[in-house]
């Protein structure tokens, strides 16, 4: 319509005009043009590609071709294995074959000459394709060690967690952190949760824990074995096996660990045993409807004591 000539001023009425009669925003006429353009331009450079033009821009010294024989000739030149393709492109360079990093980087992808990385290869089905939650307090505890720094040096923090009330059943630190150390949260909840410290008084509680070299020893696992625990190990690079001691050390990180200065282990050890009671009684879990760990817990002991 802005291009329809008036009768009267044998003139085109223009965009303007048109878009004032009729109350449209010129912005939107514009945009739809510059759309329309740039749906043209895309047809012609696809039907640009179709007829196989040439690629635009000066051509290199070598081809894919050739640069591909001269990687191989690198690779097989090499004092070394498993050289990546940084150290092949620089060893061209030193050659005299001038090209881009990213191309080398590109060639060797595309013709499987990048060094090998050791994966981690799960065989059969997905290990850990189950919960690891509890019914039940006691049942199943999990235990694992942070780090922190203290005025004295790097202490360990060791911990053990209930896996169905969520509850802080036993938290310790020290300046080394022994098999005899990692123990201390165990003898804790066992004397606090089981009324003692004997052989099997622990009989039916399972043990989740990682491979760390505390929990793996003879010492650790002849003792867990004479109360009774049954060790149950995560799955190798799989730390989701043990997320609730996993969680427990993150929340203990961000509330207490992250926070605060210790300048003795003394006065990490007094810090973490107030954060234990502290965590058991106020903080809000949200699997359990953002109850505490110790009402979760004390609703499970009413509930067997009505049933017993």
């Amino acid at each position: 319509m802005s291009r329809t000539i008036s009768p009267s001023a044998n003139r085109p009425y223009g965009l303007a005009r048109v878009a004032r009669t009729w109350k449209i925003a010129r912005s939107t006429i514009y945009a739809q043009l510059s759309a329309e353009r740039a749906r043209v331009n895309c047809a012609e450079m696809q039907g640009a590609a179709d007829r196989d033009t040439p690629k635009r821009g000066p051509k290199t010294r070598y081809s894919d071709a050739d640069l591909v024989a001269c990687i191989r000739a690198v690779l097989s030149e090499s004092q070394f294995v498993g050289e990546g393709h940084r150290k092949v492109w620089a060893k061209l360079r030193f050659q005299g074959v001038r090209t881009s990093r990213v191309r080398v980087l590109r060639l060797m992808r595309e013709n499987e000459l990048l060094a090998p990385t050791r994966a981690p290869r799960v065989r059969g089905p997905y290990p850990h394709d189950g919960t690891i939650t509890t019914e039940q307090p006691n049942e199943m505890w999990g235990t694992d060690a942070t780090t922190v720094m203290t005025g004295e040096g790097t202490a360990t923090v060791f911990i053990a967690i209930d896996h169905c009330s969520s509850d802080c059943v036993g938290i310790h630190a020290a300046r080394v952190g022994t098999r005899f150390e990692a123990l201390d949260v165990i003898a804790q909840g066992v004397r606090e949760h089981f009324g003692g410290y004997d052989a099997g008084i622990a009989l039916g509680l399972k043990l989740r824990h990682d491979h760390g070299s505390q929990f793996v020893s003879h010492h650790y696992q002849e003792e867990i074995r004479f109360l009774g625990i049954e060790s149950s190990p995560s799955f190798i690079r799989m730390p989701e096996g043990n997320g609730c001691s996993e969680r427990f050390i993150r929340t203990l990180n961000e509330q207490l660990l992250w926070i605060r200065f210790f300048a003795t282990v003394e006065e990490l050890l007094e810090a973490l045993h107030e954060f234990k009671d502290r965590y058991n009684q106020h903080w809000l879990v949200a699997r359990h409807g953002f109850r505490s760990p110790a009402a979760v817990r004390a609703e499970h002991q009413a509930q067997l004591s009505i049933a017993a």
